[in-house]
Protein backbone atom coordinates (compact mmCIF):
# COMPACT_ATOMS: atom_id res chain seq x y z
CA UNK A 1 0.00 0.00 0.00
CA UNK A 2 0.99 3.88 -0.82
CA UNK A 3 1.94 5.84 1.82
CA UNK A 4 -1.05 8.30 0.35
CA UNK A 5 -3.21 5.08 1.72
CA UNK A 6 -2.42 5.13 4.94
CA UNK A 7 -2.59 8.83 5.41
CA UNK A 8 -5.95 8.69 4.56
CA UNK A 9 -6.95 5.67 6.96
CA UNK A 10 -5.44 7.54 9.59
CA UNK A 11 -7.46 11.08 8.79
CA UNK A 12 -10.29 8.29 9.00
CA UNK A 13 -9.58 6.64 12.33
CA UNK A 14 -8.56 9.89 14.02
CA UNK A 15 -11.37 11.74 12.27
CA UNK A 16 -13.13 14.35 14.93
CA UNK A 17 -10.19 13.95 17.48
CA UNK A 18 -8.33 17.53 18.14
CA UNK A 19 -5.37 18.39 19.56
CA UNK A 20 -4.70 20.64 22.42
CA UNK A 21 -4.26 23.82 19.57
CA UNK A 22 -7.82 22.38 18.42
CA UNK A 23 -6.30 21.11 14.77
CA UNK A 24 -7.29 17.95 13.59
CA UNK A 25 -5.61 15.38 15.43
CA UNK A 26 -4.05 13.23 12.16
CA UNK A 27 -1.85 16.20 11.61
CA UNK A 28 0.21 14.52 14.97
CA UNK A 29 0.88 11.37 13.64
CA UNK A 30 1.47 12.74 10.09
CA UNK A 31 4.03 14.72 11.72
CA UNK A 32 6.02 12.55 13.25
CA UNK A 33 6.09 10.33 9.84
CA UNK A 34 7.47 13.53 8.37
CA UNK A 35 10.55 14.02 11.06
CA UNK A 36 10.87 10.07 10.37
CA UNK A 37 11.36 10.76 6.75
CA UNK A 38 13.67 13.64 7.06
CA UNK A 39 15.63 11.96 9.03
CA UNK A 40 15.97 8.81 6.64
CA UNK A 41 14.13 6.47 8.37
CA UNK A 42 12.72 3.33 6.46
CA UNK A 43 9.23 3.38 5.07
CA UNK A 44 8.09 0.94 7.60
CA UNK A 45 9.24 3.72 10.52
CA UNK A 46 7.25 6.21 9.01
CA UNK A 47 4.37 3.95 8.84
CA UNK A 48 4.72 2.89 12.45
CA UNK A 49 5.04 6.97 12.78
CA UNK A 50 1.59 7.47 11.10
CA UNK A 51 0.00 4.85 13.31
CA UNK A 52 1.58 5.16 16.97
CA UNK A 53 -1.31 6.53 18.22
CA UNK A 54 -4.32 4.12 16.76
CA UNK A 55 -4.13 1.42 19.34
CA UNK A 56 -4.79 3.80 22.15
CA UNK A 57 -6.86 6.62 20.71
CA UNK A 58 -9.20 4.70 17.63
CA UNK A 59 -10.97 1.55 17.44
CA UNK A 60 -8.37 0.35 15.56
CA UNK A 61 -7.69 -3.32 15.94
CA UNK A 62 -3.65 -5.17 15.89
CA UNK A 63 -5.25 -7.11 13.54
CA UNK A 64 -6.20 -4.61 11.54
CA UNK A 65 -2.69 -3.05 11.55
CA UNK A 66 -1.64 -6.36 10.57
CA UNK A 67 -3.93 -7.32 7.59
CA UNK A 68 -2.93 -3.56 5.52
CA UNK A 69 0.46 -3.52 6.78
CA UNK A 70 2.48 -6.19 8.38
CA UNK A 71 3.16 -7.77 11.74
CA UNK A 72 6.44 -6.20 12.74
CA UNK A 73 4.96 -2.80 11.66
CA UNK A 74 1.82 -3.70 13.80
CA UNK A 75 4.05 -4.94 16.59
CA UNK A 76 6.13 -1.65 17.06
CA UNK A 77 2.68 0.30 17.31
CA UNK A 78 1.56 -2.06 20.01
CA UNK A 79 4.96 -1.70 21.91
CA UNK A 80 3.98 2.10 21.83
CA UNK A 81 0.89 1.81 22.84
CA UNK A 82 -0.13 2.93 26.42
CA UNK A 83 -2.25 0.31 28.06
CA UNK A 84 -4.71 1.38 31.05
CA UNK A 85 -2.77 1.25 33.89
CA UNK A 86 0.66 1.08 32.98
CA UNK A 87 4.09 1.38 34.34
CA UNK A 88 6.48 3.96 32.79
CA UNK A 89 9.01 1.78 33.79
CA UNK A 90 8.12 -1.30 32.04
CA UNK A 91 6.42 0.51 28.98
CA UNK A 92 10.01 2.72 28.08
CA UNK A 93 11.67 -1.18 28.63
CA UNK A 94 9.76 -2.55 26.26
CA UNK A 95 9.94 -0.09 24.07
CA UNK A 96 13.86 -0.20 24.26
CA UNK A 97 13.37 -3.35 22.89
CA UNK A 98 12.40 -2.67 19.41
CA UNK A 99 14.39 -0.20 17.13
CA UNK A 100 11.63 1.17 14.92
CA UNK A 101 9.24 1.57 18.44
CA UNK A 102 12.08 3.34 20.29
CA UNK A 103 12.64 6.11 16.84
CA UNK A 104 9.28 6.66 16.50
CA UNK A 105 8.61 7.08 20.12
CA UNK A 106 11.51 9.53 20.13
CA UNK A 107 10.19 11.51 16.93
CA UNK A 108 6.31 11.47 18.75
CA UNK A 109 8.01 12.82 21.85
CA UNK A 110 9.94 15.69 19.78
CA UNK A 111 7.36 16.64 17.95
CA UNK A 112 5.47 16.81 21.15
CA UNK A 113 7.96 18.70 23.02
CA UNK A 114 7.23 20.90 19.72
CA UNK A 115 3.66 22.10 20.60
CA UNK A 116 4.22 21.73 24.78
CA UNK A 117 4.25 25.41 25.02
CA UNK A 118 0.34 25.11 23.52
CA UNK A 119 -0.76 23.17 27.04
CA UNK A 120 -0.49 24.89 30.48
CA UNK A 121 1.77 25.26 32.86
CA UNK A 122 1.08 22.54 34.85
CA UNK A 123 1.28 20.35 31.56
CA UNK A 124 4.51 22.08 30.53
CA UNK A 125 6.27 21.36 33.78
CA UNK A 126 4.98 17.70 33.78
CA UNK A 127 5.88 16.90 30.76
CA UNK A 128 9.74 18.71 31.32
CA UNK A 129 9.93 16.25 34.28
CA UNK A 130 8.77 13.15 32.37
CA UNK A 131 11.23 14.09 29.43
CA UNK A 132 14.00 14.51 31.60
CA UNK A 133 13.48 11.40 34.09
CA UNK A 134 12.97 8.96 30.66
CA UNK A 135 13.23 10.43 27.48
CA UNK A 136 16.73 11.83 27.47
CA UNK A 137 17.83 8.26 28.18
CA UNK A 138 16.25 6.73 25.39
CA UNK A 139 17.44 9.16 22.93
CA UNK A 140 21.39 8.81 24.58
CA UNK A 141 23.45 7.63 20.84
CA UNK A 142 20.42 8.36 18.38
CA UNK A 143 20.00 10.81 15.80
CA UNK A 144 17.51 12.62 18.38
CA UNK A 145 19.31 13.12 21.46
CA UNK A 146 20.62 16.42 20.49
CA UNK A 147 17.22 17.67 19.75
CA UNK A 148 15.21 16.46 22.26
CA UNK A 149 18.00 17.97 24.44
CA UNK A 150 17.57 21.21 23.36
CA UNK A 151 13.70 21.59 22.58
CA UNK A 152 13.42 20.64 26.61
CA UNK A 153 16.11 22.93 27.69
CA UNK A 154 14.17 25.72 25.67
CA UNK A 155 10.90 24.59 27.23
CA UNK A 156 12.53 25.01 30.28
CA UNK A 157 13.80 28.50 30.10
CA UNK A 158 9.95 29.31 28.35
CA UNK A 159 8.52 28.33 31.93
CA UNK A 160 11.27 29.62 34.36
CA UNK A 161 10.32 33.21 32.06
CA UNK A 162 6.61 32.93 32.85
CA UNK A 163 6.86 32.05 36.37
Amino acid sequence: MKLDNYIEFIKEKHKGQKRIQGTPYYIHPLEVSNILYKRGFPKDYQIVGLFHDLLEDTNTTYEELVQISNKEIADAVKLITKEKGYVMSDYINRIKQNDMARMVKLADRLHNLSETHLASEKFQARYVKETEEWFIDLAAGTVFEEDIKDMLDNLKQELNEEM
